[in-house]
């Protein structure tokens, strides 16, 4: 079983459909990389696979749980997060701990030591 499994996946922004039927495993360790063009879809379908923009059709599965109707703010407990490139988020951080920051639910953020 794949650690993330996208199946048929479909997403429109009103009437105009942005993701048309996309499929693909990505497995435990693997590296996977979306290419394409400029609208071709690439951040639709991470936005998508985190919970930021709702599918139409399809289903996405995480570790074996269908989370294709949960939001956003759950999956990031369950591991699942979109750390945007380019934004300069907390520019003072390291790569590494703008990932980790990115990983602590807001309730604990206050109660962990500083990275």
């Amino acid at each position: 079983m794949a650690m993330l499994e996208v199946r048929d996946l479909e997403v429109y922004y009103g009437v105009i459909q942005a993701i048309k039927g996309i499929s693909f495993d990505v497995e435990q360790g693997e590296i996977v990389a979306l290419i394409g063009a400029n609208g071709a879809g690439k951040t639709t379908t991470l936005h998508t696979i985190t919970g930021l923009i709702a599918a139409k059709t399809g289903r996405i599965i995480y570790e074996g749980t269908d989370v294709t109707k949960v939001p956003g703010y759950k999956l990031v407990s369950m591991g699942v997060a979109h750390v945007p490139e380019g934004r300069r988020v907390f520019s003072t951080l390291t790569v590494l701990q703008n990932l980790k920051m990115g990983l602590i639910p807001g309730r604990t953020r206050r109660r962990r030591k500083p990275l």
